[in-house]
């Protein structure tokens, strides 16, 4: 049992409940863990990307771009576990923004190949110059080798569906 699932709800002197609550078995859900590890991952990284006004799956679409130049809409939207309708407006964003641009492909008419502009890549070079101190920051939490355990045991979970 965890320090958490000891304490008890108090009173507090402005009558407002104290963040202290019995968490009976919620704090030895994987679930919950993941989910509020997440979030504490999530807050650092808005504040470590103000003012470049990029949501991370923006920032994964950039990312997965700039490594495959004319990578199609379906495939990044596949590698980021997307659907469809959700990186098409991702992408009208970013184009948006003048961050990538959209080529038909002069192989297949269909298939729609996505670039970065040099505005897109300068972003980048910023999103990852603070990307890396974001996770600097809670890498640092862990030696390494429990680290190593971490990131395998987090693989585990992207091929599920």
């Amino acid at each position: 049992m965890s320090r958490d699932s000891k304490v008890r709800v108090e009173e507090s002197a402005d009558g407002l409940d104290d963040p202290r609550l019995l968490f009976e078995e919620l704090d030895g859900l994987l679930g919950y863990r993941l989910r509020r590890a997440q979030g504490a991952m999530h807050r650092d990284y808005m504040a470590a990307v103000t003012g470049l006004d990029l949501t991370q799956k923006q920032t994964a679409t950039l990312w997965l771009i700039n490594g495959n130049p004319g990578v199609s809409q379906v495939s990044v939207a596949a590698a980021l576990g997307m659907d469809r309708a959700t990186m098409m407006a991702v992408v009208d964003r970013l184009e948006e923004r003048g961050l990538t641009i959209r080529k038909r492909s002069t192989t297949d008419r269909r298939r729609q190949e996505l670039y970065l502009t040099p505005a897109g890549q300068a972003t980048l070079r910023k999103v990852k110059a603070r990307i890396a101190k974001h996770e600097e920051r809670f890498k640092s939490l862990f030696t390494e080798a429990e680290l190593t355990a971490l990131m395998a045991a987090l693989e585990k979970f992207q091929d599920l569906s």
